[in-house]
C-alpha cells in the first residue's frame, strides 16, 4: 500500500546521505517529493503540510553526531514524525464489571463494517472473551442475514429481529438478552446500518441507538480507499457519537494509503485496529511504531514475532531442532516449514516485516510461484524419496518431473538445494544464538539467490541449435 511513498522516502534520505550537515535548502529541497507524494498517497493537503513543515523544523541546523549520516538522522527524525502523527495509540479494550462489554460498530456504506464484526469477535475469542453480534442493519437488504452467516463462520451467536422494523428497539433487545445471560455472553458488538455523509435520518437513528444502549466503545469503521474525504467523515461521526477510535479496513488492498496518516488529524482519534484481509483472522492491532517502519521501509520485528507465534508452536519447534540436530530432517519437514511461512501471509506481505528485506521485494516478486512449483516437484516424490532424496537417481527425476510439470534438472536443482539447507541446519541446531542467526542468515541468502534461476530451463533449451536439440531428444528415447 505505501510502496510509492517508500521509494519517496528512500529517495530523500538518499539525497542527503553525501552531506556533512543539514541545512535549510538540502532539506527543503528533498521535502518537495517528500510533500508531493504524501498528496498523491491521498494525505490530506494541511496533514501533508503541517507534517513537512515539522521536519523541515526539526532537521534544519541539526548537528550530524560522527556516529551518524545526514541521511541516518533524517530517518530517525521521519520516524518520530510518523509515529506522532498516527499515535499514540492504545489498542486494548477496556472491559466493564459486571459484564457485558457494549461495542457500537459505526460506519459508511461499503466500508466492510458487518466483516470486520466479525472479525472483531474473532479477535475476542482469541483473547478468552464470549462475544455475540446484534443485527441493527434492517435497511441493507440480506444484511441481517449477512451477518448472521458471519458469526457463524466466527463461531458466535447473532440477535437478529424477528418481526421487528426498528432498529434501535433491536439494539436495546439484543443487550437485554446479553445481560439476562450475562454468565454465557460478556461481550455485545452491535451492528448498525452504513450511512452517508448527508444522510441525516441514518445519523440520527446511530444517535439514538447509541442512546438507547450507552455502548462502553464506539468504532468508526472506515476503508482504506476513502483517501482524504477520511478526515471529513471522521469529524462529522465523532461530533454525533463520540468515537473512541477508528477500524481501517481493506488495507492489504492497492489504495494509495494516505487515510491512515490523515485520519487522527480529523477528531484526534486513534486508529485502533487494521484489517489485513478478507479472513475472519485478518485483524491485527495498529502499532503507530510498526506502521512508521514499514512505510520508511524498516521492518516491524514486532508484528512478525506475533504472526510466527500463532503458527510455530514451541514444543514442535524443540522437537524439530532435535531432528536437526541428529541430521534427520527430510523433504516433508521442509515442506511442513514452508507450509506454515505461507500462512503467516503473503511473502511479499512477510517481506515488508523483515528489516533491510523491503528492497529485494522486485528480486522476489516471483517467489510465490517458485514456492508452488517446488511444492508441486516434493508432492510428486514418494514417501521413501522424501526421507531420503539420495535415492532419487536419472528414472526418478524424469518420473518425479512429468509428475510436478518441470523438467528432470528443476529436480536435481531442489534435492542439491534441500542437502545444502540440511548441512547448514544440523550444524546450526548445535550452535550458540549468535553464530546460529549468521548460518541461517546464509541459508536463507543462499535459498533466495538460487531461487529465481533453478527454473529457467526450458528458456536455455530454446537457445540449442536445432541439431543440438534432435541429438537430446534421441538420448532421451535411448534412455
Amino acid at each position: 500500500m505505501f510502496e510509492t511513498l517508500t521509494d519517496k522516502f528512500n529517495g530523500m534520505f538518499r539525497k542527503l546521505s553525501g552531506r556533512g550537515r543539514i541545512s535549510e535548502a538540502n532539506v527543503q529541497d528533498a521535502m518537495q517529493d517528500v510533500r508531493r507524494a504524501l498528496l498523491e498517497a491521498d494525505v490530506n493537503y494541511q496533514v501533508a503540510k503541517d507534517f513537512c513543515d515539522r521536519i523541515v523544523t526539526k532537521a534544519v541546523g541539526t548537528e550530524v553526531i560522527q556516529s551518524l549520516h545526514p541521511g541516518q538522522l533524517m530517518v530517525k527524525i521521519v520516524h518520530d514524525e510518523l509515529v506522532a502523527l498516527m499515535g499514540p495509540v492504545d489498542s486494548r479494550i477496556y472491559f466493564v464489571s459486571p459484564p457485558p462489554t457494549i461495542i457500537m460498530m459505526a460506519g459508511l456504506q461499503g466500508s466492510g463494517k458487518t466483516t470486520t464484526c466479525g472479525k472483531l469477535a474473532k479477535l475476542l475469542i482469541r483473547q478468552g472473551k464470549h462475544p455475540m453480534l446484534v443485527a441493527c442493519d434492517l435497511q441493507r437488504p440480506a444484511a441481517v442475514d449477512q451477518l448472521t452467516i458471519v458469526g457463524e463462520s466466527a463461531g458466535v451467536p447473532t440477535y437478529r429481529p424477528e418481526g421487528e422494523t426498528n432498529p434501535v428497539r433491536v439494539a436495546r433487545q439484543g443487550v437485554d438478552w446479553a445481560k439476562a445471560n450475562a454468565n454465557e455472553r460478556d461481550v455485545v458488538i452491535v451492528d448498525t446500518a452504513g450511512r452517508l455523509h448527508i444522510d441525516e435520518e441514518m445519523m440520527k437513528q446511530a444517535q439514538d441507538i447509541a442512546s438507547a444502549v450507552s455502548p462502553h466503545q464506539i468504532y468508526l469503521v472506515c476503508d482504506a480507499m476513502t483517501g482524504q474525504d477520511a478526515v471529513n467523515s471522521a469529524r462529522e461521526f465523532n461530533e454525533r457519537l463520540e468515537l473512541d477510535g477508528v477500524i481501517r479496513t481493506k488495507f492489504d488492498s492497492d489504495a494509495r494509503g494516505g487515510a491512515a496518516l490523515s485520519v487522527k488529524a480529523g477528531p484526534g482519534k486513534p486508529i485502533k485496529f487494521i484489517g489485513v484481509g478478507e479472513k475472519l483472522d485478518n485483524l491485527e492491532e495498529f502499532r503507530p511504531e510498526g506502521m512508521a517502519g514499514r512505510i520508511l521501509g524498516m521492518g516491524d520485528v514486532v508484528e512478525l514475532a506475533r504472526k510466527a507465534t500463532e503458527q510455530f508452536d514451541e514444543e514442535q519447534a524443540a522437537k524439530m531442532q532435535a531432528k536437526m540436530a541428529k541430521g534427520l530432517f527430510t523433504l516433508d519437514d521442509f515442506l511442513e516449514q514452508m507450509s506454515k511461512v505461507r500462512k503467516m501471509g503473503p511473502l511479499k506481505e512477510i517481506l515488508k516485516l523483515i528489516p533491510g528485506m523491503g528492497g529485494m521485494m522486485d528480486e522476489l516478486a516471483g517467489s510465490e510461484d517458485e514456492f508452488r512449483r517446488m511444492e508441486g516437484i516434493i508432492h510428486s516424490m514418494t514417501v521413501a524419496e522424501r526421507n531420503d532424496p539420495s535415492v532419487i537417481e536419472a528414472s526418478r527425476r524424469r518420473r518425479i518431473a512429468r509428475g510436478s510439470g518441470c523438467e528432470p534438472q528443476d529436480v536435481s536443482g531442489l534435492v542439491k538445494q534441500f542437502e545444502m539447507t540440511a548441512n547448514m541446519m544440523k550444524t546450526a541446531a548445535g550452535m550458540g544464538g549468535k553464530d546460529r542467526m549468521k548460518l541461517l542468515q546464509q541459508v536463507g541468502q543462499a535459498s533466495m539467490s538460487g531461487m529465481t534461476p533453478r527454473f529457467k530451463t526450458k528458456q536455455r533449451s530454446k537457445r540449442l541449435s536445432k541439431k543440438e536439440r534432435d541429438k537430446k531428444r534421441k538420448n532421451r528415447k535411448k534412455k
